[in-house]
């Protein structure tokens, strides 16, 4: 086992989920890679010495440049805003450093392009943090698909609702300014990446994107909203499959609406992230009396579950989903080769979003490649 210096740009929500991931994926996982917190940054020192202090960090500091060229730091994690995300991945690939990076890949596709062409360029792993697929009942469920056991697929809706802003009366915040803050930024990837997953490469788009509370009261009285509440897409596989995608910040009473729907010819797949440890699954096969969807509970035989729990229906969450994508991150800088999905696939998904985005103004479709 090898120990591998890990510094941590951002300790806050996902800051704190990684901090943990990498503290507890050996022991976990027994990765050959060990990793060891070695620095997180905050916007001030005295947070970033909060942050060391609770996470088990050995520093701290708040400025990001002095942890990206520390060489105890061998691999970064950035979990601070999108607007950081290319600036940092450049100065860190330049030094030949591996990079995990929350999604989006950087605040615009321009951004996301630059990242990739840098990683490429420097040969260092480099993975973009997409955790909800890393389930065991989803990482079943592209298991079964590319089985065959669904048969050729012909249908896919899937959907990322929460309801965080469905008070209109909510207040302003950073998540009200902005594209990438908005919901196509923020939640449609997840989903985006999902059917890419599942399903494969999306050849066009026709979207539909809108901001329904254009106004939220502010510290200083009531402040416009410059993102989007919620967001529709249909569009076409590469394989010809049709699918639909929705996506929102106001859907009331949906708290983690990322669940998706896939038919086959031979059978079908439901999936809710609220039921996380069930998936539905229907066979068409024997007398139609009998026929209907299957929960299954997963266990021990399915993907990642093991290392985590020996009790089927026992559970993994959310937390375990990132230790997952830990292990990921470290097979790809202990291998040397790359790990799904790397900086380019979170290009590929932002370049869907900017698709979209485009056929919502233009009201046509678009294709994915004219971005």
């Amino acid at each position: 086992m090898t120990e591998i210096g890990i510094g941590i740009i951002g300790g806050g929500y996902m800051g704190k989920a990684h901090a943990v991931a990498m503290s507890s994926v050996g022991a976990v996982f027994d990765t050959g890679l060990r990793p060891r917190l070695e620095m997180v940054c905050a916007t001030t020192a005295d947070r970033a010495d909060r942050y060391r202090q609770a996470y088990g960090f050995a520093r701290s500091t708040d400025d990001w440049h002095a942890l990206v060229a520390d060489p105890a730091v061998e691999a970064i994690v950035i979990a601070a805003p999108q607007e950081m995300h290319c600036e940092i991945a450049l100065a860190a690939f330049a030094l030949g450093k591996p990079v995990l990076c929350e999604k989006p890949l950087g605040a615009s596709l321009q951004d996301s392009r630059r990242m990739v062409e840098a990683a490429e360029t420097s040969g260092a792993a480099n993975m973009v943090a997409f955790n909800y697929i890393r389930t065991p009942a989803s990482q079943f469920a592209r298991q079964l698909i590319a089985d065959g056991e669904i048969g050729d697929l012909t249908w896919f809706r899937g959907e990322h609702t929460e309801d965080f802003y469905a008070d209109p009366d909510a207040p302003a915040t950073w998540r009200t300014q902005g594209m990438s803050n908005g919901t196509m930024g923020d939640l449609a990837p997840h989903m985006i990446n999902a059917a890419l997953a599942l399903v494969g490469p999306i050849d066009e788009v026709m979207g539909v994107v809108e901001t329904v509370h254009k106004t939220r009261p502010g510290p200083d009285g009531t402040r416009d909203v410059t993102n989007d509440d919620h967001a529709q897409i249909m569009c076409r596989f590469e394989n010809g499959v049709m699918g639909h995608m929705y996506f929102s910040r106001i859907a009331t009473g949906r708290k983690m609406g990322y669940a998706y729907e896939i038919t086959g010819t031979k059978g079908a797949i439901r999936f809710d992230q609220e039921d996380q440890n069930a998936l539905w699954l229907y066979r068409a096969a024997g007398p139609e009396a009998t026929r209907g969807f299957t929960r299954i509970l997963t266990g021990p035989a399915h993907p990642d579950y093991l290392p985590f729990c020996q009790g089927p229906g026992h559970g993994t969450g959310y937390q375990d989903q990132i230790i997952i994508e830990a292990r990921d991150f470290l097979t790809a800088i202990e291998t040397g080769r790359p790990v799904w999905p790397c900086f380019r696939d979170g290009m590929h998904v932002n370049q869907i979003v900017a698709a979209a985005i485009a056929s919502s103004a233009e009201r046509r479709w678009r294709s994915v490649s004219s971005v």
